[in-house]
């Protein structure tokens, strides 16, 4: 559960634009927006601070008390989008959304397949089809993530939303019939190369053979068909 909430001390931007992100970006900066009661607020916040209450045990659910430097009122907030460089892995913006710990939020959660499917160590493949599930919940409930025990799944087999291990207090939006993993079938195996082209050889032999046994029973055939 997201029970834990972490300090995020920002400071608050007087200017925005292109321009200013990306002198605050070069400077070690992440240039953002807290978004929620009022007027939107742009800040920039130092990216190492900001990649440590992301990347903590509650990762990208935590509950953050953001403090605009100069301040002494925490906004309680979540993640609410952000943007990485494609190239480098760096963060170039982030949103967070002001939130209400007494009331509940709407959000996604990631959804971990546990243990190993007997059709799976019969030769079949699992097959992830939805990683991520919708719910509702106080934000100091929001899971960090939810189970689906894929243990018993045979080849054929496949497992719904009805089946994530979802806590009491948190309610799943999704449609409990939507089918999240599958265990498929092994592929057909393929023979080598090798192998093929031998057995089309032998055929075209044998073809070839039949086809010089009937040419001697028959008349000698016309030039021209000789040449088609």
């Amino acid at each position: 559960m997201a029970g834990e909430r972490l300090t995020l001390v920002v400071q608050e931007r007087e200017s925005c634009g292109s321009r200013e992100s990306r002198r605050l970006r070069r400077d070690g900066f992440v240039p953002g927006v807290l978004y929620g009661s009022g007027n939107p607020r742009a800040f920039y916040v130092n990216e190492r601070e900001l990649r440590r209450v992301l990347t903590g045990d509650h990762g990208l659910h935590a509950i953050l008390d953001v403090v605009l430097d100069g301040q002494e009122k925490a906004h309680h907030a979540v993640l609410k989008d952000y943007q990485l460089d494609a190239r480098r892995s760096t963060l170039m913006h982030v949103d967070l959304h002001e939130v209400r710990l007494d009331r509940p939020i709407q959000t996604q959660v990631a959804i971990e397949a546990v243990g190993t499917p007997e059709g799976v160590t019969q030769g079949g493949i699992l097959q992830v089809l939805v990683h991520q599930a919708n719910v509702e919940a106080l934000p100091m409930e929001v899971p960090d993530r939810l189970e689906i025990d894929v243990t018993d799944l045979n080849i054929g087999d496949s497992a719904q939303m009805a089946r994530l291990q979802v806590p009491e207090r948190v309610t799943l939006l999704d449609d409990p019939e939507t089918v999240i993993v599958a265990v498929l079938a092994p592929r057909a195996l393929e023979l080598p190369e090798d192998v093929v082209e031998e057995g089309e050889g032998e055929e075209e032999e044998g073809e070839g053979e039949a086809a010089e046994e009937g040419a001697a029973e028959q008349a000698p055939a016309e030039p021209e068909a000789e040449e088609s």
